[in-house]
This record gives structure tokens, C-alpha cells and sequence, in this order.
């Protein structure tokens, strides 16, 4: 029996040029903004609501990350191999993204802004974003295999913690639009910088790299993928959009629980809060 070496595989991970990356950091930024708004949110309220909105918050955050990371494996190609995804790992990477951000998010919500929970929420928001990566990256189905350096993985989760701690730290203690941008911008950073930094490190092994000629292009793979977590962003947007608190109220609030004042009430409209109640006060 005659044994093949196997094979390097060249890799591309810009098969479309600028687009690929540009899209998918413009969704991380969504998600981010999104996600952080609600965070924000959270911290002028209090009880049931509280917890809804940083649900809210993890919900969009990871669901920004699966849809960044997705959209930029769209220019991902290794030689001529096929490419297919496992659908039960690939979305498992979705709700592990919610879950372990999660973490982060709900430390700096009930932290109360001290150094502690925002350090420990940024290390799980930014491990969060790694372990999105690599699971959808495990997901991948080729004749081949895959491997890192171990130096672009470390590099990756580097990344991903400073700049998701950097995000909630402006999120949390400078109020304004500017800051909410900057933030937004920050966190969409930590997406795309973690996806890039640890695509630089991966290279593919096969025994029989021109056996198998491409057949459907990734865009058709993978844009039945992002149906779902796209339309999750823009049932968040239209209720983030809704809701009936403005950034003033947001600010009077954190400042009155800041001076010792009265906590703020659970306001209408939010995720713990009533919908009848939430109307009643759009329309007033």
C-alpha cells in the first residue's frame, strides 16, 4: 500500500476582496451597538427588567459576532477543496456566543461599574468571541485538515479580551452619543481583529487537494445560515428602536442611583415590563 503525504493547501481568505470584511464589521458593529444599548438600559433599571434587557444585550452582542464571523468566511477559500458546515455545531456556536458574552454582560449589569466585574465581564465577552470563532471554524466540513499557530490563537483571544473590556468600560462610565459610537466601533473591532488575527495562523492539509472541484460557491453555503441570526438583529432593532426611555432618562436615572437617590422604577415597555404599559407610554 503506497501511503500520500498529505498536501499543503493554499488558503484565501479574501476571495472578494474588501467586501467580505467590511460587511462583516459593519454587522459586529450593529450587534455591538445594539447589544451595548441594552446593557446601558439595563443600568437604570432594576428587578426583572433589569435581567431582560442584558438578556437582550447577549442576544444581539453574540448574535453580531456569528454574523460577523460568517459573513467573512464567505471569502474564505482553501484551494479547490469543497467546503460544508456541520449545522448543529455551527449554530451551537451561536448560542454558546449568547451564553458565555452572557456572563460578561450580566457581570458589568449587576456589577455596579466596579474594576472587578468589568475586568472578569471583559474576559468573558472576549472569550466569548473566541469560542464563536473556533467552533464555527470546527464546524467546517473539507476534504482536509486544519491546523493553527499556536502564536495566531493566543494573539486572537489577546485581542478579543482588551478590546471587548475597552468596549464595556466606555459603555458603562462616559454617557453621550460619541461614547456609544466609540464603543460600538471598539467591540466591532474585538470581532473582526480575533477573526483576522487567528485566520493569519490557519493552514489546510489534504492528501488529495485537486480531486474535488468547488461545487456552490460559499456565498450559497452560507447564506441560508445567516437567515435566522439576521432577522434576530432587526427584531432587536425595531424593539430597541420602540422603547419608550430616551438617553436623558437613561442618564437622570443612573445618576439619581449614583447620588443615593430612589432606585429607578422598572419602566414600561422593556423586556421585563408590560406591553400594554409599553404603548401607553410611546403614545403619551
Amino acid at each position: 500500500m503506497v501511503v500520500t503525504a498529505a498536501s499543503a493547501v493554499p488558503v484565501e481568505g479574501f476571495a472578494y476582496g474588501p467586501l467580505t470584511p467590511v460587511l462583516g464589521f459593519a454587522m459586529a458593529v450593529l450587534g455591538s451597538a445594539l447589544g451595548l444599548r441594552c446593557t446601558v438600559r439595563a443600568l437604570a433599571t432594576r428587578g426583572g427588567t433589569r435581567a431582560g434587557w442584558l438578556g437582550l444585550g447577549a442576544v444581539a452582542i453574540g448574535t453580531g459576532i456569528f454574523t460577523m464571523h460568517f459573513i467573512a468566511m464567505m471569502g474564505f477559500a482553501a484551494g479547490s477543496l469543497r467546503i460544508g458546515y456541520d449545522m448543529p455545531l455551527t449554530y451551537a456556536s451561536l448560542l454558546t456566543a449568547i451564553l458565555v458574552v452572557g456572563v460578561g454582560v450580566f457581570l458589568v449589569g449587576y456589577g455596579r461599574g466596579a474594576t472587578g466585574f468589568l475586568l472578569c465581564g471583559g474576559l468573558a465577552g472576549g472569550l466569548g468571541v473566541a469560542a464563536m470563532h473556533y467552533m464555527g471554524m470546527a464546524s467546517m466540513r473539507m476534504d482536509g485538515e486544519l491546523s493553527y499557530s499556536a502564536l495566531s490563537v493566543a494573539a486572537s483571544v489577546a485581542v478579543a479580551v482588551v478590546a471587548a473590556t475597552t468596549a464595556l468600560w466606555f459603555a458603562v462610565s462616559i454617557s453621550g452619543l460619541r461614547a456609544a459610537l466609540g464603543a460600538s466601533v471598539i467591540m466591532g473591532v474585538a470581532v473582526t481583529g480575533m477573526h483576522y488575527t487567528g485566520m493569519t495562523g490557519i493552514s489546510v492539509h489534504s492528501d488529495s487537494p485537486g480531486a474535488h472541484p468547488v461545487s456552490g460557491s460559499p456565498v450559497e453555503v452560507l447564506l441560508p445560515v445567516l437567515i435566522i441570526p439576521v432577522l434576530l438583529l432587526v427584531f432587536t432593532s425595531l424593539f430597541v428602536g420602540l422603547d419608550p426611555m430616551t438617553t436623558e432618562d437613561i442618564q437622570r436615572a443612573r445618576r439619581d442611583g449614583a447620588d443615593g437617590g430612589p432606585p429607578p422604577p422598572d419602566p414600561p415597555g422593556g423586556p421585563g415590563g408590560g406591553a400594554s404599559r409599553g404603548i401607553a407610554a410611546t403614545a403619551r
